[in-house]
């Protein structure tokens, strides 16, 4: 099933005391090219989560984005310089000695000493973290590439729709470029009858004439290789792995055989018809842009 590069997909889920949350979004791209927002402190998961997006799209502009909330971790850690509260001890002691004071010193009256304590992080788990978010981004990923597969086939029905309407029309052009030839031989008939009267015409200047007319206005082998192509594009469509390049090459083979055909024959009714051929082919071009 092809796969549209227009998608997005969201999980979120509390791991570890940590409440994680991990969208994938994608537009069209003509390359794969990934961007990731992530806490400044998570900085080491971009990398990883580009492998895992280089799993879920191989083209597209595809961005990552994580939210992650301590909610109940025990990540802090309070360390007590207790040498530089012996010290303030120490000095109060003196102090009070020296003024006469009580000795009222209490645990409480030191912690007023904020420059005692020192408050950091404790060291994080890098492993187990980047274990927690891709357990929510994997999710996350499905649910990204199932949605541009949903695309995907909404793409596939439209083309072939596309493709069916076109192989009606060149249907149509190869019913009609005979009579084209067929008309032209009469036409150049009755203008040499007029000009020579029917005693003077040469029935073999007049087949050898409509034989380089012929030969000169037959579409036959562009219709064929545009069936071909029509056939080629089917069975691709069918194909699971990313085919929106050979897509493309071949709508541009579409497209020249159909302005071959134009310009080679020369009738109105045929004219019209190319151009509605290559309105369709032009409308299979624009949704294959969008295809993975």
């Amino acid at each position: 099933m092809i796969r549209s590069m227009t998608g997005y997909g969201r999980a979120q889920e509390m791991i570890g005391g940590r409440d994680i949350t991990v969208e994938f979004r994608s537009v069209n791209h003509r390359y794969f090219e990934f961007s990731a927002r992530v806490p400044r402190a998570y900085g080491y998961l971009e990398d990883k989560l580009k492998g895992l997006a280089q799993t879920a799209a191989s083209r597209g502009k595809v961005e990552v984005s994580v939210l992650i909330q301590t909610v109940d971790s025990p990540d802090t850690q309070v360390a007590v310089n207790t040498a530089l509260a012996r010290e303030y001890v120490d000095a109060l002691r003196e102090m009070g000695r020296e003024l006469g004071l009580a000795d009222d010193l209490t645990l409480s009256v030191v912690s007023r000493f904020g420059d005692i304590f020192t408050v950091r992080k404790s060291p994080e788990d890098e492993e187990q973290i980047w274990a927690d978010v891709s357990a929510v981004a994997k999710k996350a990923a499905e649910r990204f590439v199932e949605m541009r597969r949903t695309e995907g086939g909404k793409l596939r029905e439209d083309i072939l729709g596309r493709l069916t309407v076109i192989e009606g029309k060149v249907g149509q052009v190869e019913e009609r470029s005979p009579q084209t030839v067929a008309e032209y031989r009469a036409k150049l008939t009755a203008r040499m009858e007029e000009l020579l009267g029917k005693t003077g015409i040469e029935e073999q200047r007049i087949l050898a004439e409509a034989a380089v007319v012929a030969d000169r206005w037959a579409v036959d082998e562009e219709t064929v290789r545009l069936r071909s192509h029509i056939a080629q594009l089917r069975t691709i469509l069918e194909t699971p792995e990313a085919v929106g390049r050979k897509l493309d090459f071949l709508v541009q083979e579409m497209n020249r055989e159909a302005n071959t055909i134009g310009s080679k024959a020369q009738d109105v009714a045929i004219a019209q018809v190319v151009v509605d051929i290559k309105s369709e082919i032009e409308k299979i071009r624009e949704q294959i842009q969008n295809i993975e």
